[in-house]
């Protein structure tokens, strides 16, 4: 029987705009307004956003109908592993396809083990924003509260319970009771905080000096590297071959368009992290700070800024809110594929398969804890070259980042593009013409062309 024709034993979106709200919720995330501001502070400004909009357009789009394609037509699976599986099984392909939803499932579960450490930094800096720890400060103060924050590992442990309990509670009540409800508030807020954001800097900042920085390319400053950080930068902001797309995409009932789905999610995630650069930016510029300044410039450099403004204490607590709002969204989408995982691997409920999962990552996470303080000349992994000095923490994140992902990615887009029959993608997109042919290009040649040259560097550097 072919895939299409089974039923869909899964639960199903309420509404298209409440899996929109959900993925855009998962993409949008500390990619967005942590990463991707300091990346385009570092790589010239508009040049690198021009690039990266090509990357997101010509291989995350792809990628991402790709996935969702994956999840949907699989009727009766309700994990990326049995995904793959159930499709080289309907296609009579090599079982070991359902090894690149392993893959990804590994990968999510491993970039949970730090981002929920760093969610954490998010929730202490709001607290230290609201109780005016943040006025006032200068840059060695400002410095000063983070090293003091990440030296401090009972603090950190109790920021990162908060966050998994958190992250099991809402799982725990499902996709409508849970997952539904938990976005549906917090993307709202994240965007309404946003805007407010965005508004303030144009006031108290130096906003023309940030749009020229955002919207003037210096095509100079383009290189090599410059594609390889943006299309990195796609797959991280996005959420490519992290299993999330494809579980989302389990749930996504047959009248809902892939493509244009995609499109917007897309869309939606560019467009916060342009809107994050307007609201930082023009802060940064207004006090003289520098837009390169790497991954401090949120927890370092805005708080000197915000410090010395008024109502500065008021949109600081703002600004961290947004940040809490973007990296708990993440949380809940990277959560749930090591759910259904866990759930459809061990027979168990739900509820049981929360705790397991999030009791998992809490005990686990603590190694990534004590790597920034207790264990940060712990380097476990010197044995293998690709890992040599690098800590738990490093580690952690290289391996899922620069290993996992891309491989993931590449993996997915040969599946798609060359294992698996045209016509049942083409029944899943409901695309055809010029259309499908573009994205047919897009997923065999381009996608694992830049995949694999991102994946080769990544490992070779």
């Amino acid at each position: 029987m072919s895939a299409i024709a089974k039923r869909n034993n899964n639960e199903n979106w309420s509404s298209r705009l409440t899996f929109l709200m959900a993925s855009i919720g998962f993409s949008v995330g500390l990619g967005n307004i942590w990463r991707f501001p300091y990346i385009v502070g570092e790589n010239g400004g508009a040049a690198f956003v021009l690039v990266y909009l090509a990357c997101a357009l010509c291989i995350g789009v792809p990628l991402v109908m790709s996935e969702w394609a994956i999840g949907r037509r699989a009727r009766n699976a309700s994990s990326a592993v049995s995904c793959f599986a159930e499709l080289s099984k309907d296609n009579k392909l090599s079982r070991h396809w359902s090894h690149v939803g392993g893959m990804a499932i590994a990968a999510v579960f491993l970039l949970m083990l730090t981002y929920t450490v760093i969610t954490g930094w998010t929730l202490d800096y709001f607290v230290k924003a609201i109780s005016g720890e943040l006025n006032n400060v200068d840059a060695t103060t400002s410095k000063g509260i983070f090293d003091n924050l990440l030296a401090d590992p009972v603090r950190l442990l109790f920021w990162h319970t908060f966050v998994v309990a958190i992250t099991i509670f809402i799982s725990a009540k499902g996709l409508k009771g849970g997952i539904e409800k938990a976005v549906n508030f917090l993307m709202p807020a994240l965007f309404i905080c946003l805007i407010i954001m965005v508004i303030y800097s144009s006031i108290v900042g130096n906003m023309n000096a940030a749009v020229h920085f955002l919207l003037t390319p210096d095509f100079s400053q383009i290189t090599a590297d410059t594609f390889l950080l943006a299309l990195g930068q796609a797959f991280f902001s996005i959420g490519i071959a992290m299993a999330v797309m494809i579980t989302y995409g389990s749930y996504l009932s047959d009248d809902s368009p892939i493509t244009q789905n995609a499109f917007i999610v897309v869309f939606a995630d560019t467009f916060v992290a342009m809107l994050a650069g307007f609201a930082i930016f023009p802060l940064v510029f207004a006090h003289g700070l520098t837009p390169d300044a790497g991954a401090g410039l949120v927890f370092q450099v805005l708080p000197i800024a915000f410090g010395n403004l008024n109502g500065g204490q008021i949109f600081s607590a703002v600004f961290f809110f947004l940040l809490v709002a973007a990296a708990l969204t993440s949380c809940i989408g990277n959560f749930e594929p090591i759910v259904a995982w866990t759930k459809e691997r061990f027979k168990l409920s739900r509820t049981k398969a929360t705790l397991v999962c999030g009791t998992t990552i809490w005990l686990l996470g603590i190694l990534s804890i004590l790597s920034l303080n207790i264990l940060k000349d712990f380097h476990p992994f010197d044995f293998i070259s690709l890992l040599k000095g690098k800590t738990i923490f490093e580690s952690l994140d290289y391996i899922s980042a620069a290993i996992l992902l891309p491989l993931g990615g590449l993996l997915t887009a040969i599946f798609v593009g060359w294992r698996l029959p045209l016509k049942e993608i083409k029944a899943e997109l409901k695309i055809s013409g010029w259309k499908f042919n573009l994205w047919k290009i897009l997923i065999r040649y381009v996608a694992p062309i830049a995949i694999g040259l991102v994946f080769i560097v990544g490992i070779t550097k």
